[in-house]
């Protein structure tokens, strides 16, 4: 999407890669799952044409994961170290950082909206994961571009917010705080659909209570770790069903439950 720095995450040393979803639109840019050749109902070679978006290039700099991560990796251990140092090619952009508050409302409304109405009406993210994403990735900063061309707090593809955009009609801006908030769930609203399809027939159901550890393949996790990894990665995996990045999951799924970003 468009270009941002991502975290820095201490515990987890990488530089963590975002996607941007895709969805129908309306003229507001409220997804609303528009039946398109694209985005038709979940069945058949329609379906099959929209499991296929730009896979989100995963950091280059991911370690390989531990030989058995911790069920419940500590806030310590996973928390992103913001500005502490950041990569050559990354960098703020000149316009001015958006207040932590103002990020957190544009979460939350992205995190609330029906992104498939049509064809996934019980499709629902839930606040917890989408701020968790947003603060693994940028720290909730609007103006810090990544060295692989992500953008804003969701550090979004430019790639595909262009797919989104032009498919579905769309306007959506990434260097808008707001619409870089929509385009990120909209990629975890996909990735979400497109997981259940191939993976977990019948269940939208993004609770951990569904996941046994941080680390088993479940839609949670699942979806956590395309969001970095991409579906591209994540198809690799799943005959084995090991995530290819563990500790990019646990990272965010410790700071779905504990976040500094909570504070604001």
């Amino acid at each position: 999407m468009a270009g941002n720095v991502r975290v820095w995450a201490a515990a987890v040393a990488l530089i963590v890669a975002g996607g941007c979803g895709l969805a129908g639109g309306s003229d507001d840019k409220q997804a609303v799952g528009v039946v398109t050749k694209e985005s038709a109902a979940p069945t058949g070679p329609q379906f099959e044409a929209i499991s296929e978006p730009p896979t989100p290039a995963p950091s280059a700099t991911t370690k390989k994961p531990a030989s058995k991560p911790s069920s419940k990796p500590s806030v310590e251990k996973t928390q992103p170290a913001f500005w502490s140092e950041l990569p050559p090619c990354a960098h703020y952009d000149k316009t001015k950082q958006v207040a932590k508050k103002k990020v957190k409302a544009a979460l939350r409304a992205a995190s609330t909206r029906i992104y498939w109405r049509t064809e996934a009406p019980t499709l629902r993210l839930n606040y917890p994961l989408v701020k968790a994403i947003a603060w693994q990735e940028s720290g909730w900063q609007s103006n810090i571009h990544n060295c692989d061309g992500g953008a804003g707090i969701m550090q979004v593809m430019p790639n595909t917010v262009d797919m989104i955009n032009n498919r579905f009609g769309l306007d959506y801006d990434p260097a808008n705080y707001q619409d870089n908030a929509y385009v990120g769930a909209n990629y975890l609203a996909w990735l979400t659909k497109w997981a259940e399809y191939n993976y977990f027939k019948g269940s939208y159901n993004l609770s951990p209570k569904k996941c046994k550890s941080v680390t088993s393949w479940c839609l949670l996790n699942v979806v956590i770790s395309g969001y970095n990894a991409g579906s591209g990665g994540i198809e690799a995996a799943a005959p084995s069903k090991k995530l290819p990045n563990p500790e990019y999951v646990a990272a965010v799924r410790a700071l779905m439950s504990r976040c500094q970003c909570d504070q604001f």
